[in-house]
């Protein structure tokens, strides 16, 4: 019989088989205040607390009123719970709770939303139902959105035919028309369809509330011209509207009425709108008219130098593996700040000729938020060459402020000397091209030819590709500065003033597919942060990129060598981009070191267990202990498992030794290097047997060049003769051919002949 009984008197008892009772406890709590229990608990007396009764079914319902006493909804003294009391021995009250729950199925998701569709019927309150049952209203107008899918569709989900998943992709869209064409061609089950493809079909003929073309219409004006917007309840993807073509005309209208108010503002010959934010393609047969910019002023200049100099310092933390994740993420977006102000600072004002304006014309773009912008660049519908005369310059006013001033210096009628204010010329000619040219009234020393003026642009690259020819012709007799200068490069990482190697040599961290916080560390992992925190970064210490270097070569071999294995071992790319398949050069480097990847990585509950199925874990307890040993678990939980796979495979379990042994060597064949297949033919082999004879004597050079240049004192230098054995020479030369050891006219053209 069922009897009521204060809520204060009931405890949970231990033989309640159901212990996952917070599932959903929140909503459980709300429908439970908005109705009362609608369904008996079940309890048995208890001697403690005296005249107490355990709950052995209906745990939910019972912490569910427990929640609502402790917020103070209720009152556990005086609520009256309906139950029904057993009595008997702890089996058979165990057995009664288990056929309570075991019996117990959850409804449907197509009963769910047939639910929710009679309980508001038509013109229901939406706000209230989600309260009564502690959910929020975006869950309920799925539901509803579901349950008016179109009968085929809905029949489908119904039945079990079709995933929740694939349901809510039908459901994106409201139209059942779309719903019914998309259907025809993919139906419930085909292994052409899935959720995610549905729900790109249905989007191929709307467009997105996030577009740009939506978002500088606006909603309240798309949905007033008698646009549809379809609301999306089951992603975050934006809702979509179903009449892109009514957008695309509010657009249009917009865009053009903007454009011609810029065109009479600036007297040009046009504005054209481009509901996009790249021209390219409708300036393909216009001419480009590039123009010049007013200059940077002394303010900007200074600006610009401190912004560079604080993202050198920003990049140097960033680069810092001890830098916490919430400071990395702060440093991150200082660095974004710092780049968008850069970016304004270097935009300058284009000087537009008056009387160039009225044959030129500009593009009006539109960004990815929806605001228009009238982009910078100038274009004209037949070439023109545009030539200034005088120059414009940035010289402090009376105040000490930056002024833009044009013209010579002159004498004003004071006897100063002051810049005269004067407008500049130019001279547009009608041509083929489309140049500027400016008079630049201060020449650099090293960019001046004989007599002041300014050598070209392309000529002061060519002397630059030839001066570094030169360097590096020099450099080929000198091993052991290259050496030094290469592992410089690529080890120096503190560039706080941006002062470059001078080289394409460097050795970035690779970018992996997971942030350096967001996977499980390992030995592996552990053991390369102690050797860089072990390696002499004394030289480190000095600003100048100069004082380093010369303070890391005085460094000893075995620093240097040091630093070389850890740079190479930071290098290593994780993956090929955009691929899983694996490097077959790092497989073979792995086959060379004899790699024992179990040394260094063991598998735990963080970084592998808990990440697969129960299944997986259960064949792998078959794969090294066989069916005694996977059976044992079979009955456990999944967590279970994975804690006692944790132990077994670290090797703290106690087990059969042969089962530990096997245990101990087994890591996933993601974390194993794959063998190395080699198939050379006869030549190949002749000519790695020759490399291996010389494999000393190479070794024997490399020794010497580390030793560094000979001062010449005892007449021995280092040499190749053509066998490239070294050899003394007095001339310290390496004769192999090259150049610099000819010393004639005809030394490129030998050494071009040897070379083929």
């Amino acid at each position: 019989m069922i009897q009521t009984v204060k809520l204060a008197k009931l405890v949970l008892s231990d033989i309640n088989v159901r212990t996952r009772g917070e599932d959903l406890i929140e909503q459980f709590a709300a429908d439970i205040f908005a109705r009362g229990i609608l369904q008996n608990l079940v309890v048995t007396s208890v001697k403690k607390p005296r005249g107490s009764y355990g709950v052995i079914a209906g745990s939910r319902r019972f912490r569910a009123l427990t929640l609502l006493a402790e917020r103070g909804d209720i009152n556990a003294a005086e609520y009256d719970v309906p139950v029904l009391i057993l009595s008997g021995g702890n089996d058979e009250l165990s057995e009664a709770s288990l056929a309570e729950n075991f019996h117990h199925l959850n409804m449907s998701p197509a009963d769910e939303c047939r639910a929710f569709q009679y309980c508001l019927g038509q013109g229901g309150d939406i706000d209230a139902v989600a309260k009564r049952f502690g959910i929020t209203r975006r869950f309920v107008e799925g539901r509803l959105r579901l349950a008016n899918l179109a009968e085929p569709i809905f029949d489908a989900l119904k039945s079990g035919e079709m995933t929740l998943d694939m349901a809510k992709a039908y459901a994106s869209t409201e139209s059942h028309e779309c719903q019914l064409m998309v259907w025809k061609s993919y139906g419930a089950n085909s292994y052409r369809a899935s959720a995610d493809t549905i729900r790109r079909v249905i989007a191929n003929d709307s467009m997105k509330s996030t577009d740009p073309i939506a978002r500088l219409v606006g909603e309240e004006a798309y949905v007033g011209a008698g646009g549809v917007v379809d609301r999306d309840l089951f992603s975050d993807n934006g809702d979509r509207w179903t009449n892109p073509e009514i957008a695309h005309t509010l657009a249009a209208a917009a865009m053009e009425a903007e454009a011609k108010r810029i065109g009479e503002e600036r007297g040009l010959a046009w504005i054209r709108p481009v509901a996009s934010n790249s021209t390219w393609e409708v300036a393909r047969d216009l001419c480009r008219v590039s123009l010049p910019s007013l200059p940077l002023t002394e303010a900007q200049i200074i600006r610009i130098s401190e912004i560079e100099a604080r993202q050198s310092i920003i990049s140097l933390e960033m680069d810092d593996e001890e830098t916490e994740p919430e400071a990395y993420e702060a440093l991150d977006k200082e660095y974004d700040a710092l780049t968008a102000e850069l970016r304004e600072v270097n935009r300058r004002e284009k000087i537009l000729p008056p009387e160039l304006a009225p044959r030129v014309g500009l593009f009006l773009t539109l960004s990815q938020d929806g605001s228009m912008e009238l982009d910078d660049t100038y274009f004209s519908e037949t070439p023109l060459t545009v030539t200034m005369i005088t120059d414009i310059t940035v010289e402090p006013n009376e105040d000490g402020e930056d002024g833009v001033e044009t013209g010579d210096d002159s004498t004003d009628g004071e006897g100063g000397n002051h810049a005269a204010p004067r407008t500049p010329t130019f001279r547009i000619e009608e041509g083929e091209t489309v140049t500027i040219t400016s008079n630049t009234k201060e020449v650099s020393p090293d960019e001046a030819a004989p007599g002041g003026k300014a050598l070209s642009q392309v000529l002061l690259d060519q002397l630059a590709v030839q001066r570094r020819d030169v360097l590096g012709a020099s450099m080929i007799a000198n091993p052991a500065l290259a050496l030094d200068y290469m592992l410089f490069a690529m080890v120096d990482k503190t560039d706080a003033y941006k002062e470059s190697c001078g080289t394409s040599i460097h050795a970035p961290h690779p970018e992996d597919p997971v942030r350096f916080d967001a996977y499980p560390q390992s030995v592996a992992h552990d053991y390369m942060a102690e050797v860089r925190e072990g390696l002499d970064a004394s030289w480190k210490e000095h600003s100048s990129i100069i004082a380093r270097f010369d303070a890391f070569r005085a460094l000893g071999d075995e620093v240097k060598t040091a630093w070389l294995a850890w740079t190479v071992a930071k290098s290593f790319k994780s993956k090929e981009t955009y691929s899983n398949r694996q490097n077959a050069l790092q497989n073979h480097l792995a086959g060379l070191l004899e790699v024992d990847v179990a040394k260094w990585w063991r598998p735990t509950s963080a970084n592998f267990f808990d990440r697969v199925s129960k299944g997986a874990l259960l064949s792998l307890l078959d794969e090294v202990g066989g069916p005694a040993l996977s059976s044992r678990h079979a009955s456990q939980k999944k967590g279970e498992i994975s804690t006692s796979c944790e132990k077994l495979f670290a090797g703290d379990a106690v087990i059969e030794t042969d089962v530990k042994e096997k245990a101990l060597a087994w890591v996933p064949a993601a974390m194993r290097f794959a063998p190395t297949e080699t198939t050379a033919d006869q030549d190949e082999d002749d000519t790695a047997a020759e490399t291996g004879e010389a494999d000393d004597e190479l070794a024997n050079l490399i020794d010497a060049a580390l030793a560094g240049p000979d001062d010449g004192d005892d007449g021995e230098g280092v040499s190749i003769d053509d066998a490239g054995t070294p050899e003394g020479d007095d001339d310290q030369q390496v004769d192999d051919g090259s150049p610099a050891v000819y010393g004639d006219d005809d030394a490129v053209s030998q050494w071009a002949e040897a070379a083929e």
